[in-house]
């Protein structure tokens, strides 16, 4: 089994910043594609960023130049670094992985909890 655990969110003002960070634990093999998604109040989740296991990254248009997605895989973790935060950024955070739990095993993906972003005007 995998855990993601999410860590960073909180209340901040608009323009300001913040750093979410994810942890995988469990036994796997290697991770793969890891990434951010979000949920604002009655909204659907959807993509934040990604990055790849070779570090090429992906960011949905709304947080390009604002948003930095990077990975530490030595320590299996990986960051969304938020700046320039608006209103309109609110809402739960999830870390997302793709895991191959064992050589030669499909990709498995897994969730963490979520960490709830909230940003005042």
């Amino acid at each position: 089994q995998v855990e993601l655990v999410e860590s960073g969110g909180g209340l901040v003002q608009a323009g300001g910043s913040l750093k979410l960070s994810c942890t995988a634990s469990g036994t796997f093999f290697s991770i793969n594609t890891m990434g951010w998604y979000r949920q604002g109040p009655g909204k659907q989740r959807e993509l934040v960023a990604t990055i790849s296991s070779g570090g090429g990254t992906n960011y949905a248009d709304s947080v390009k130049g604002r948003f930095a997605i990077t990975r530490d895989n030595a320590k299996k973790m990986v960051y969304l670094q938020m700046n320039s935060l608006k209103t309109e950024d609110t809402g739960v955070y999830y870390c997302n992985v793709d895991v191959v739990r064992r050589l030669f095993y499909p990709t498995d993906n897994y969730w963490g909890q979520g960490t709830q972003v909230t940003v005042s005007s």
